[in-house]
């Protein structure tokens, strides 16, 4: 193990943290991390359950003086999101989270840093380890899948979960007590290919779109930041209009929850049309900069040259369509909270686009804290790929979660927070998907908060988050649970 965090506290968080680094955990590939939790458990005679979605609860005996107290969950997820530079070599399917302390804040090198959620799994394991900490008896829920499809939390069964007290530790802001989260649903646009053969006395191009910051499509979605798939998109939309362009494949970002980087297609093109090219892209990218001054402004337009061969290519009425759905699909924020200032109430990410075999799939992540605005959004997509001869696959759908105006929980964490920092803990709802909805469907009368450190650039090789921060948030998570026999 590295031991970068060796000096840092409290300790066994942070050691924690380190060694959840070390394991490879992409959603869709958290058999290790879940064997790593389930070991964890068995080591220390704590009970132990894994289901068949891989998702483990470790539960522990109430202190003395606590066992009358109402039992608790913890609960954080145990996969990340794996993204990383273009140039980067990491492969998340074997190598370690190479991590990095500048000043307060911990990052990884290059590559997304896993805080969300790995944060919550290290404070769930400190506290399930130590035998000075006291609470009432608690039930540590680890799921899967959060950042995909939230298939984790979608299979518990509830029956195996006695409390009725969330504390979901995914929050990213130190001092906001989270109480409602959006919706969403992953909905992927096919659109079918018709080729034709290459010209083989053409040119073959890179055209690539880079540059751009990225981020949480949910959390991130109201900054305004370029979409490298919807530029391409525009750019696409000039040439073939005026330059004869042959495209043999378009791709642009990796997750849907994730405000795509990059994009490129690959093409031909004549000689003669080359120099043309050229100067369309450079204008194309005066423009980008220009609209991204302040958001996105080291974003680029290039065009490389390509020495391999291509045998074919998108007919053109293939790229016309192509073209359209990147143009009409919606992007962005499409409605505000007239309710809670400041709060995205309904949004849309094209994530994915990816061109295999012979289809182009483009994904959309929609996103609603009102459930007819998500279902809307879904429609528009929906009947924009229906008018292109393609069609609409839903991948996944999970529910807001509602704010609940009689919590008990949110009353006891609004009296600590106060008695502590002798202020106002901040009562916030996020455009972004937690858990806890999925999870007050399963178990009637769950009363849940999400609290957490200051993290930052979720979702992107950017990610970071505070030290002290850290520290902070544990010390309030302890003195909650120590309070949590007056609830």
């Amino acid at each position: 193990m590295q031991n970068v965090l060796r000096d840092l506290t409290p300790n066994s968080v942070f050691k924690f943290f380190e060694e959840i680094a070390q394991i490879p955990r992409c959603s869709g590939d958290e058999q290790r991390i879940s064997d790593y939790l389930v070991d964890f458990a068995k080591a220390r005679n704590l009970e132990v359950i894994r289901d068949e979605a891989l998702n483990v609860i470790i539960k522990k005996p109430a202190t003395p003086g606590y066992e009358n107290a109402p039992t608790v969950i913890l609960q954080g997820h145990m996969d990340m999101v794996c993204e990383k530079n273009k140039e980067t070599v990491h492969n998340f399917e074997k190598d370690p989270i190479k991590l990095r302390i500048v000043e307060d804040m911990i990052y990884a090198t290059e590559t997304t840093l896993g805080a969300d959620n790995a944060v919550a799994l290290a404070y769930a394991l400190a506290i399930l380890e130590a035998n000075d900490i006291p609470h009432p008896a608690l039930e540590a829920l680890f799921t899967t899948e959060e950042e995909s499809t939230m298939g984790g939390a979608t299979s518990i069964d509830g029956a195996l979960l006695k409390g009725r007290l969330l504390i979901n530790l995914d929050s990213e802001e130190e001092g906001m007590l989270l109480v409602s989260s959006a919706g969403g649903t992953k909905a992927k646009v096919v659109l079918p290919i018709v080729w034709e053969s290459a010209r083989s006395e053409m040119n073959t191009v890179i055209i690539t779109i880079g540059g751009l910051q990225g981020g949480h499509s949910g959390m991130e979605i109201n900054k305004q930041r370029g979409n490298a798939s919807k530029l391409m998109g525009r750019i696409l939309n000039d040439i073939k209009g005026d330059i004869q362009l042959y495209v043999k494949e378009i791709n642009g970002g990796a997750k849907s929850n994730a405000i795509t980087r990059e994009a490129e297609v690959v093409a031909q093109i004549s000689e003669a049309n080359l120099s043309k090219l050229e100067a369309k892209l450079k204008q194309w990218e005066a423009v980008f900069k220009n609209e991204l001054r302040a958001a996105d402004p080291d974003v680029f337009v290039k065009l490389v040259m390509q020495e391999k061969p291509i045998d074919r290519v998108f007919h053109q009425e293939t790229l016309n369509k192509l073209t359209a759905c990147l143009m009409m699909l919606p992007n962005g924020v499409q409605s505000m909270s007239m309710e809670i200032a400041g709060l995205v109430e309904s949004s849309t990410n094209l994530g994915v686009v990816q061109t295999a075999g012979d289809s182009i799939y483009l994904i959309n992540e929609v996103r609603s804290c009102v459930k007819t605005h998500k279902r809307n959004i879904v429609n528009v997509v929906k009947n924009v790929a229906g008018t292109l001869g393609g069609e609409l696959r839903i991948e996944s759908d999970y529910p807001e979660w509602e704010y609940n105006p009689n919590s008990n929980m949110r009353k006891l964490f609004q009296k600590v927070y106060k008695d502590m920092y002798h202020k106002e803990a901040e009562i916030i709802a996020i455009h972004a998907g937690l858990e806890c909805g999925v999870l007050a469907q399963k178990l009637e009368g769950l009363d849940s908060i999400s609290m957490g450190p200051n993290i930052f650039d979720v979702h992107s090789p950017k990610e970071h988050f505070s030290i002290s921060s850290t520290k902070n948030v544990w010390e309030y998570l302890l003195e909650v649970l120590k309070q949590m026999n007056t609830i």
